[in-house]
Protein backbone atom coordinates (compact mmCIF):
# COMPACT_ATOMS: atom_id res chain seq x y z
CA UNK A 1 0.00 0.00 0.00
CA UNK A 2 1.35 3.33 -1.15
CA UNK A 3 1.93 6.23 1.38
CA UNK A 4 2.14 10.20 0.92
CA UNK A 5 5.22 9.52 0.98
CA UNK A 6 5.82 7.00 -1.94
CA UNK A 7 3.47 9.74 -3.96
CA UNK A 8 6.14 12.10 -3.15
CA UNK A 9 8.78 10.17 -3.87
CA UNK A 10 7.57 9.07 -7.24
CA UNK A 11 6.30 12.11 -8.39
CA UNK A 12 9.70 14.49 -7.45
CA UNK A 13 11.43 11.68 -9.47
CA UNK A 14 9.90 12.96 -12.88
CA UNK A 15 11.99 15.53 -14.45
CA UNK A 16 10.75 19.25 -13.78
CA UNK A 17 8.15 18.17 -11.17
CA UNK A 18 7.54 20.51 -8.24
CA UNK A 19 5.62 20.21 -5.00
CA UNK A 20 3.80 23.51 -3.33
CA UNK A 21 0.30 23.23 -1.77
CA UNK A 22 -3.13 23.33 -3.20
CA UNK A 23 -6.00 23.72 -1.19
CA UNK A 24 -4.49 23.03 1.84
CA UNK A 25 -3.06 19.26 0.75
CA UNK A 26 0.30 18.76 -0.80
CA UNK A 27 0.37 18.59 -4.56
CA UNK A 28 2.76 18.24 -7.53
CA UNK A 29 2.95 19.61 -10.78
CA UNK A 30 4.29 19.27 -14.60
CA UNK A 31 3.29 22.13 -16.66
CA UNK A 32 0.09 21.94 -14.94
CA UNK A 33 -1.09 20.38 -11.75
CA UNK A 34 -0.70 16.12 -12.13
CA UNK A 35 -1.23 15.03 -8.68
CA UNK A 36 -2.72 16.23 -5.38
CA UNK A 37 -3.62 14.38 -1.80
CA UNK A 38 -7.22 14.99 -1.17
CA UNK A 39 -7.85 13.81 1.76
CA UNK A 40 -5.34 10.86 3.40
CA UNK A 41 -5.02 8.46 2.06
CA UNK A 42 -6.82 9.47 -1.06
CA UNK A 43 -4.84 10.97 -4.04
CA UNK A 44 -6.15 12.85 -7.38
CA UNK A 45 -4.59 12.00 -10.39
CA UNK A 46 -5.89 12.69 -14.32
CA UNK A 47 -6.30 10.05 -16.27
CA UNK A 48 -8.27 9.53 -19.91
CA UNK A 49 -9.92 6.18 -18.45
CA UNK A 50 -11.41 7.55 -15.79
CA UNK A 51 -15.00 6.07 -16.69
CA UNK A 52 -12.88 2.56 -17.38
CA UNK A 53 -11.12 2.23 -14.08
CA UNK A 54 -14.67 3.67 -11.65
CA UNK A 55 -16.89 1.23 -13.95
CA UNK A 56 -14.33 -1.57 -13.14
CA UNK A 57 -13.27 -0.67 -9.62
CA UNK A 58 -15.31 1.79 -8.04
CA UNK A 59 -14.03 0.77 -4.62
CA UNK A 60 -10.25 2.12 -5.59
CA UNK A 61 -11.44 4.62 -8.33
CA UNK A 62 -13.79 7.16 -7.96
CA UNK A 63 -15.09 10.78 -8.15
CA UNK A 64 -17.51 13.51 -6.20
CA UNK A 65 -19.37 16.51 -7.59
CA UNK A 66 -16.41 18.95 -7.10
CA UNK A 67 -14.69 16.70 -9.66
CA UNK A 68 -17.30 16.00 -12.44
CA UNK A 69 -16.91 18.62 -14.54
CA UNK A 70 -13.07 17.53 -15.25
CA UNK A 71 -13.89 14.42 -16.96
CA UNK A 72 -9.68 13.43 -16.70
CA UNK A 73 -9.29 13.92 -12.81
CA UNK A 74 -10.38 10.57 -10.80
CA UNK A 75 -9.87 9.78 -6.79
CA UNK A 76 -7.35 6.98 -5.94
CA UNK A 77 -7.56 4.90 -2.83
CA UNK A 78 -4.13 4.34 -1.71
CA UNK A 79 -4.73 1.56 0.37
CA UNK A 80 -5.95 -0.31 -2.61
CA UNK A 81 -2.93 0.03 -4.94
CA UNK A 82 0.48 -0.91 -5.08
CA UNK A 83 3.04 1.04 -6.08
CA UNK A 84 3.60 -0.36 -9.47
CA UNK A 85 0.04 0.94 -10.55
CA UNK A 86 0.45 4.32 -8.34
CA UNK A 87 3.58 4.83 -10.50
CA UNK A 88 1.99 4.29 -13.55
CA UNK A 89 -1.15 6.32 -12.75
CA UNK A 90 1.61 9.37 -11.44
CA UNK A 91 3.08 8.48 -15.26
CA UNK A 92 0.27 8.91 -16.99
CA UNK A 93 -0.51 11.82 -15.42
CA UNK A 94 2.71 13.86 -15.66
CA UNK A 95 2.23 13.27 -19.21
CA UNK A 96 -1.02 14.59 -19.58
CA UNK A 97 -0.43 17.64 -17.14
CA UNK A 98 2.60 18.43 -19.26
CA UNK A 99 5.44 16.69 -18.60
CA UNK A 100 8.37 15.92 -20.91
CA UNK A 101 10.39 13.14 -20.43
CA UNK A 102 14.30 13.75 -20.54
Amino acid sequence: MPTEDDVRRTALALPGVVERPSWGQPAWFAATLMARMWEEGVLTVKTEERDALAGTDPETYFWTAHHERSPLLVLVRLDRIDLAELGELLEESYRIAGGRRR
